[in-house]
């Protein structure tokens, strides 16, 4: 895990996603690199914050597996909802004609939710902190820039595929977030409470 590439990666798409998204574009990195030294280290720092916020600020009454069970969620939470994204943001492009590759649409909502994992890590440790998430749709601009830099649409279908790309997007984390939130209580009250 290289955590320079991390910061200066994270740094980069947040100060400036032009020429971040142009770097990306012209290297040529695979799955396990992009998804070893950028998605996972966020994705592990967004659930051990999850794990800490519920231990010591949030439900201080609970036993500590539900804990345990609330950084197991947030794991799977963005975990499965990255990739069921990048899957379903592969078929949109697949359907619009500008592509299939599953690697550049795996690059376009990784890289696009670094500002929403940057937010959710300090939301999910300070619950009171919460409209701090309103900054991750910073997130929809790097999304917009690199479309453009990766997939490069013709100006006819920009919007509609972005449109669909959000909608598909915000579908697939609410199932997640509703379907992973039971299965977490029912575990919890079902086991160890």
């Amino acid at each position: 895990m290289d955590f320079r590439f991390l910061y200066h990666r994270t740094k980069y798409f947040i100060i400036n996603p032009g020429k971040a998204w142009d770097v990306v574009h012209r290297e040529e990195r695979p799955m396990k690199f992009v998804r070893g030294s950028f998605f996972m280290p966020l994705i592990i720092l967004v659930s051990i914050s999850a794990f800490l916020g519920s231990m010591f600020f949030i439900n201080t009454t609970l036993k500590p597996m539900y804990s345990v069970l609330t950084a197991v969620t947030t794991f799977l939470f963005l975990y499965l909802g990255v990739n069921a994204s990048a899957f379903i943001v592969r078929e949109i492009t697949r359907a619009l004609d500008l592509g299939h590759e599953f690697l550049v649409a795996f690059k376009l909502v990784a890289y696009s939710m670094a500002p929403i994992f940057i937010s959710l890590t300090i939301s999910r440790l300070f619950e009171s902190l919460l409209f701090i998430n309103a900054l991750g749709l910073y997130g929809l601009y790097i999304l917009w820039i690199g479309m453009e830099t990766m997939v490069n649409p013709p100006d006819h279908k920009k919007l509609p595929m972005m449109i669909a790309v959000v909608v598909s997007m915000l579908i697939i984390f609410l199932l997640l977030q509703v379907i992973l939130s039971k299965l977490t209580e029912a575990v919890y009250f079902g086991i160890f409470a």
